[in-house]
């Protein structure tokens, strides 16, 4: 039996992965050094993008995977908060 492929995970399985951290790390740098609510919202907005990334890979993560994860998530929005505040 073949299964149907989600087209979102077939096309995020052929992204460069240098280049997803890459831009990623740029979006970050600038969340830290743009002012306060600006970085927070900045910040809340990559996690909610990371969180549908997440949902949608949880079944294929491993429990470690899973768990480092949710821990590095809970970080981005502790500091995101913390950035609103």
């Amino acid at each position: 039996m073949q299964r149907t492929q989600n087209p979102l995970l077939v096309r995020l399985a052929r992204a460069n992965p240098t280049a997803v951290f890459l831009i990623t790390l740029v979006l970050v740098l600038i969340a830290l050094f743009a002012p306060g609510p600006v970085g927070g919202v900045l910040l809340l907005a990559l996690a909610a993008a990371l969180i549908a990334l997440l949902a949608t890979t949880w079944q294929v993560q491993a429990p470690q995977t899973r768990l480092l994860r949710l821990v590095m998530l809970t970080l981005l929005v502790a500091v995101a908060l913390v950035k609103l505040l």
